[in-house]
């Protein structure tokens, strides 16, 4: 499994994987997770879209949209500052020019290439290695994040526990909670799997 970050697109494949990976936003957070998101002709934006973001995106060796996540500067708007700072102690992101938001992660678990044998599956691992990676050759050291106590439990099970900002709340359908995690080499090779493939930097070669 691959995984790539695309900014601007600069090609027409390029932007075929932005509108695809709109899609499985759309299926995810949608249909299956029940949030109240925005969805039209199938796909799922929002404003945050627009702020020129990253995307990590995860490729199947089948060259299907396996995840995906959004990544924008701390410094900037976000939507843990903006959206979900009832989240936050005093509602506010102690915000530095090393920290990064990471929202819209989803993976689609109906994909049967990854599954494997392991309680998590290999597009998360995926997902969370070029994550990392990619934050760490762009000089980010840490990751903000909002998430539900689910994903929480993952993050933990994977070796990679958040840092709570503030204690958990009801928002919409789940519980969520905002924290904080490292960007680092260590994490990195504990936490990618076996066929990670990356361009991003002479770690996802390393032994």
């Amino acid at each position: 499994m691959q995984v790539l970050a695309i900014s601007t697109p600069k090609n027409i494949e390029e932007a075929e994987l932005i509108h695809r990976h709109h899609g499985l936003r759309a299926r995810v957070f949608a249909d299956r997770l029940g949030w109240d998101v925005k969805v039209v002709d199938g796909l799922e934006l929002d404003a945050f879209d627009i702020l020129m973001p990253t995307y990590i995106l995860a490729i199947s060796d089948s060259g299907q949209m396996a995840g995906c996540a959004r990544l924008l500067p701390a410094l900037g708007p976000t939507m843990v500052a903006e959206v979900f700072h009832s989240l936050l102690p005093n509602r506010r992101l102690d915000a530095h020019t090393a920290m990064i938001e990471s929202s819209r992660f989803c993976v689609d678990t109906a994909l049967g290439e990854g599954r494997g044998g392991g309680s998590v599956h290999e597009a998360t691992l995926t997902m969370f290695a070029g994550i990392i990676e990619w934050c760490m050759s762009n000089g980010y050291t840490e990751i903000v994040t909002v998430t539900d106590l689910r994903f929480e439990r993952i993050l933990a099970r994977v070796g990679w526990p958040l840092q709570r900002l503030g204690e958990p709340r009801e928002i919409g359908v789940t519980m969520a909670v905002a924290g904080i995690l490292p960007a680092d080499a260590s994490t990195f090779q504990k936490i990618r799997p076996a066929n990670y493939r990356s361009e991003f930097t002479p770690l996802s070669k390393a032994a």
